[in-house]
């Protein structure tokens, strides 16, 4: 019965699979970024803290639009488990860098899955997917625009204090 279920689904099995490490992915990201928020709390970057709160919400948003279409394509969504989560950080510009790594990964992840729904004929998987690839591109462009800032405004004493500022803004 479960091979019926499987051949009946409107995604291809392996989309499906490749969906649910997107799923834990996008967990991990989001519990990062609450790891993220935390230190820029303790630290007094509330502008900080309040983006990266944004940004883990995002991220839970993105994994659950990804485990209702897994269902709605009659998959099984995998709730995911979320460990290694690092929470040192060594300055407000290793933890934007770190958002960095970690959007670059995820789009890389993205990218991934695309070219196996091209590669299967996935028409249902590539159309869904299209708006994380669109996403993706303005998730690394903000986080690439407040780096510019440590170039620009400096990395000690009032600067991080403007660049916390300016971040309310993004």
């Amino acid at each position: 019965m479960k091979d019926i279920a499987r051949q009946k689904m409107s995604i291809s099995v392996e989309t499906m699979d490749l969906l649910n490490q997107q799923i834990t992915l996008e967990a991990h990201a989001s519990a990062s970024y609450l790891a993220m928020a935390s230190w820029c709390d303790q630290n007094a970057f509330t502008n900080s803290a309040s983006f990266f709160y944004k940004q883990s919400e995002e991220e839970r948003e993105h994994m659950m639009k990804i485990f209702q279409f897994i269902n709605d394509c009659g998959g099984n969504a995998i709730s995911p488990s979320v460990s290694n989560i690092n929470h040192e950080f060594s300055s407000l510009e290793d933890i934007f860098e770190s958002a960095l790594d970690q959007e670059i990964m995820v789009t890389k992840s993205i990218h991934n899955i695309v070219k196996e729904c091209k590669n299967n004929n996935d028409y249902n998987g590539e159309n869904f997917l299209q708006w994380f690839v669109v996403e993706q591109l303005e998730e690394e462009k903000t986080l690439r625009d407040i780096l510019d800032l440590f170039e620009l405004m400096g990395r000690d004493g009032i600067a991080l204090k403007l660049i916390d500022e300016r971040i309310k803004t993004e």
